[in-house]
């Protein structure tokens, strides 16, 4: 029972701490947008640029319309990983926006997107490897490849096409690293996420054994 409750809680560790690095990816490169951004993240900037509010609310309020409407499209309600994604990367976006300074120069941009990138790779992996959960932009990935019969890759491609476009129309950052995240961050995950998975295996394992140390110094004390 112990066993099971202490890789929960490290699953969930893995899981928080997966998306705070993410989150921290995603504002460096908001910082470095003279490069462009993300797809989605030119969406949120685009909505942030017209209508107000910030990046981060919009990150949420575009998380809650998908879940919803992937909630009704499934007929079952979403996972509490799918809606602290939501949340979570939204509310630690806004923190790292406000704490962290613009770079002056482009070098030093290009330097904090490249930087923003990898991150955002690990955060993914971290955050994918405890498996608690699909973030809401994957689940409707996943829908839409289901409603319109589309393989997941062209549907993962249109919907970030689609949502890049939309961004740019709004004013959002759109450039070569938009097209170099949509094109690289899948490819870096897949580095990222076997490291990930490894290292939660590790700690699961190395709290297994001092369990066992604890039980053996336990009983040898019970028979003293």
């Amino acid at each position: 029972m112990r066993k099971t409750m202490d890789n929960k809680k490290l699953r969930w560790s893995f899981f928080t701490i997966g998306l705070i690095i993410l989150a921290f990816g995603i504002s460096l490169t908001i910082q470095g947008r003279a490069l462009g951004i993300g797809p989605w993240d030119v969406f949120h900037y685009g909505l942030y640029e017209q209508l107000g509010l910030t990046i981060g609310s919009w990150s949420i309020i575009a998380g809650i319309t998908i879940v919803v409407a992937t909630s009704i499209f499934y007929r079952q309600l979403p996972k509490l990983g799918t809606i602290l994604n939501m949340i979570l990367i939204g509310v630690f976006i806004d923190i790292f926006n406000w704490m962290l300074v613009e770079p002056e120069t482009l070098a030093m941009q290009i330097t904090v997107f490249a930087l923003g990138t990898l991150i955002m790779a690990f955060g993914i992996g971290i955050y994918v490897a405890p498996d608690l959960g699909a973030g809401p932009r994957d689940s409707f990935m996943l829908m839409l490849s289901d409603v319109l019969g589309w393989k997941i890759s062209t549907s993962r491609n249109v919907m970030e096409v689609s949502v890049a476009v939309l961004g740019w129309l709004l004013q959002g950052p759109v450039g070569v690293g938009t097209v170099f995240i949509a094109l690289m961050l899948g490819t870096m995950v897949g580095y990222s996420l076997p490291m990930a998975k490894r290292l939660l295996k590790f700690f699961m394992k190395k709290g297994e054994k001092n369990e066992n140390i604890d039980q053996r110094t336990l009983w040898s004390y019970d028979n003293d």
